[in-house]
């Protein structure tokens, strides 16, 4: 869901399930609400619901979830979407995406998330990053040239995406970046030439990366999975490769 530091959603422990499967179905509403209640026509929704359905997410759920997001159910979503810059330990740029009910409930707690006790703290690094748009796909043709397809589909930037085992065996995976404007257009333009969409999302690419420790690294990622934890965020962009 546009991290790079994450692990799989496989990986994640049994007792975040719960909270997983919210991310996944406020995802579905937001993308619902930005872009229309049709997959077919709204390819932020379509990778929602993929995700949703890899993580055993009913098809009960995910129609209440675009019912409510695109306002045809009894009660339209409202959520507003609020953005938090900050430093992590050891000096690692992070954006902080939320959506919330409640501005100051979660102004407040992403605030002591910084301070607890992990040296992180908030501030402007916004310039740090490129607000662009994200595609993970893979494709059945392992010996297709990601350059070209980028090329093709019209994104800016490609660079491989690591799948797991079994997935390497039979599939190509590439990271798509594209001009925020057009997220909708590459994505399209990837399907058509066979690419399985798994991602399709805005997202704050870092523009460098700081090196660090194996220990360091730890810490951080640490901190990233305490802020990603909260039920209010949505998305963590950090600068960790």
């Amino acid at each position: 869901m546009g991290a790079q530091w994450k692990q799989k959603w496989r990986e994640l422990a049994a007792d975040q399930k719960g909270k997983l499967v919210g991310k996944l179905v406020r995802e579905i509403q937001v993308a619902a609400k930005m872009g229309g209640a049709h997959p077919e026509f709204n390819a932020r929704l379509a990778a929602a619901i993929a995700i949703a359905k890899k993580q055993s997410v009913t098809r009960d759920t995910i129609e209440r979830a675009i019912a409510k997001g695109s306002g045809t159910g009894p009660d339209a979503v409202q959520y507003d979407s609020v953005v938090y810059e900050g430093f992590t330990p050891h000096q690692v740029p992070v954006v902080v995406e939320c959506l919330t009910d409640n501005n100051n409930r979660t102004a407040s707690e992403i605030k002591m998330l910084f301070k607890a006790g992990t040296q992180g703290t908030r501030g402007s690094v916004g310039w740090m990053f490129e607000h662009c748009g994200l595609i993970e796909a893979q494709h059945t043709d392992k010996s297709l040239d990601i350059e070209i397809a980028a090329l093709e589909a019209e994104a800016d930037n490609v660079e491989p995406l690591e799948l797991d085992s079994e997935e390497a065996a039979s599939h190509t995976g590439a990271r798509f970046f594209c001009a925020s404007s057009n997220l909708d257009i590459v994505t399209k333009a990837l399907k058509a030439q066979g690419w399985v969409i798994t991602t399709s999302e805005l997202t704050y690419h870092p523009k460098s990366y700081p090196d660090l420790t194996d220990e360091q690294r730890e810490d951080v990622t640490n901190f990233l999975q305490g802020l990603d934890g909260h039920p209010d965020v949505h998305r963590v962009h950090a600068a960790l490769k």
